[in-house]
């Protein structure tokens, strides 16, 4: 997979995706990401890729031109499966969204800033907008390193272990079942008989269990959209 990020400010992406799995991903050239700074697009002395929004108002909007000249010049290269936007009026981002990602081949992430962008970069560009929660950022960058982390993970080679991502909360409608590592008693906390007796079966059995249970203690809307989408109804 190749992912393009236009962004203002790259700085604000430099750190996250050179450490962790992120990093090891893109050394094991399972991803290649490559930032692109948006006022390199920008043609007046001052490289000034905002300006105030018609009708007034406070807050200052993205401009149409650079973005375009980014984004086309990107598409002159290459065929991209998706331009995404990242907007606190998009799409609620969920595991499923990330699972439909991680099937692309070229994905760019537009980076909205400051009040927005102009209307126009989501009518000529944009093939899909998404937000990371009902909740404003400062802009695009930190929601755009949210997918981008939940689709790289999902890539066959970017975990060392490639069952890991499978087991993953909300991957089966649920979340995850409680995780232990030694030592098996810790301040008098002791890990449960059943994940050090070795038998799998067993121990696939209680994970089941304590997911659902976790779930229903946690997130019972999960539950229900679960049984909604099944077409199922509680008894």
């Amino acid at each position: 997979m190749r992912i393009d990020v236009v962004t203002a400010f790259p700085r604000i992406l430099e750190s996250p995706l050179n450490e962790s799995m992120l990093k090891k991903a893109q050394e094991r050239s399972v991803v290649e990401i490559v930032v692109h700074d948006l006022r390199n697009f920008a043609h007046d002395k001052h490289k000034t890729v905002d300006d105030s929004p018609y009708g007034g108002g406070a807050g200052m909007v993205l401009k149409p031109e650079p973005v375009f000249e980014a984004v086309e010049s990107l598409l002159a290269e290459r065929r991209y499966d998706e331009v995404v936007l990242l907007t606190a009026d998009g799409e609620t981002f969920n595991q499923r969204i990330a699972n439909e990602l991680s099937l692309k081949e070229n994905i760019v992430f537009i980076c909205g800033h400051y009040k927005g962008v102009d209307e126009r970069i989501r009518e000529g560009l944009a093939t899909r907008e998404i937000s990371v929660g009902d909740y404003v950022l400062t802009g695009g960058e930190i929601a755009a390193l949210v997918v981008i982390d939940a689709v790289v993970r999902l890539l066959p080679g970017a975990l060392g272990d490639s069952e890991s991502a499978l087991n993953d909360s909300f991957q089966a409608g649920l979340l995850d079942s409680p995780q232990y590592t030694r030592p098996a008693d810790f301040r008098g906390m002791k890990v449960p008989d059943v994940l050090l007796a070795g038998d799998h079966e067993e121990v696939r059995k209680w994970r089941e269990a304590k997911s659902a249970e976790r779930t229903a203690n946690r997130r019972p809307d999960l539950i229900e959209k679960s049984l909604s989408e099944s077409g199922k109804h509680e008894v």
